[in-house]
């Protein structure tokens, strides 16, 4: 009878050190997730040069006619150029998979101007534990990364597909940091006086997409047909995506979008799988 208590007490103290071990663990601020992060973001920025000038009527010359508008009416002209960007989107309903309930996740990315880079972050909790997220585009290598609980990875995926599709992303938010628009990896194509055809070529590879104004000049849209959708099983496939944007205020003088979504048309129907409420675009961040 003793025995069986010693045992019952050893085995409740053991489940409550671990209890405790677990709590404390997911309590602490550190997380090997966010260390490497910002180790990829350090990286990234630590190449970038100051530019020292100012967008000019002259840099938009030759620039499709609905681009041109976009740098006049969004308060380009005469604003200093950027060396890199910060975007925190602080209200993201996030869908994972089909398969899992949406999620609330804050993410947070940098991009560089000198070449097509991005690192970001995505932080929330599946079933009140940590998850998070790093989806990184660098040196020509697009990859994503899960991992739950700080430490136990649910997913990292590479390859040639994450690798398009990551460059495609730098070319979808290329006029959200207007001077990446003006690089030489950069071309542009004139369609009608709403659209005009945006193409990124760099590491080896090439992305096209077309980019939408509204009669205002701002952006309305991205579309491309050069992402691969991935489903959970791993099966490939082409599919139309979108990155769409609204809600814009003036931040400083510069006209920015508070709303963003991430769109797959799939034959079944539209998956807005990235819907943000409240993002903030910041130049020149070198954290």
């Amino acid at each position: 009878m003793k025995r069986g208590r010693r045992i019952m007490y050893w085995a409740l103290g053991i489940f409550i050190f671990l209890f405790l071990g677990i709590f404390t663990w997911f309590s602490i601020p550190y997380s090997p997730v966010k260390s490497e992060f910002e180790q990829l973001k350090s990286s990234q920025n630590s190449g970038l040069h100051a530019q020292n000038q100012v967008f000019t009527k002259e840099d938009i010359a030759d620039l499709p006619l609905p681009l041109q508008r976009y740098f006049d009416n969004c308060g380009f002209i005469g604003q200093p150029k950027m060396s890199n960007m910060k975007i925190l989107h602080n209200d993201v309903d996030f869908i994972l998979s089909s398969s899992m309930p949406k999620l609330k996740i804050k993410y947070i990315q940098y991009n560089s101007v000198e070449k097509p880079e991005r690192v970001a972050l995505i932080d929330t909790h599946l079933y009140s534990i940590p998850f998070e997220g790093i989806d990184s585009y660098q040196n020509g290598i697009g990859s994503m990364k899960g991992v739950i609980a700080k430490s136990v990875t649910l997913f990292n995926q590479k390859g040639e597909a994450l690798n398009q599709s990551s460059l495609v992303n730098c070319l979808a938010e290329s006029l959200l940091m207007p001077n990446f628009a003006l690089q030489d990896f950069m071309s542009w194509e004139a369609i009608d006086a709403n659209h005009a055809k945006g193409t990124i070529s760099y590491y080896g590879i090439s992305a096209s997409g077309v980019f939408s104004f509204d009669k205002n000049g701002l952006l309305e849209s991205f579309t491309t047909d050069d992402r691969l959708y991935v489903d959970t099983k791993g099966n490939q496939k082409q599919v139309k995506w979108s990155a769409i944007c609204g809600d814009y205020r003036d931040i400083n003088g510069i006209k920015q979008p508070k709303s963003l979504q991430a769109v797959w048309h799939l034959p079944e129907g539209d998956l807005v799988y990235f819907d943000g409420h409240d993002t903030v675009v910041q130049y020149d961040v070198a954290e």
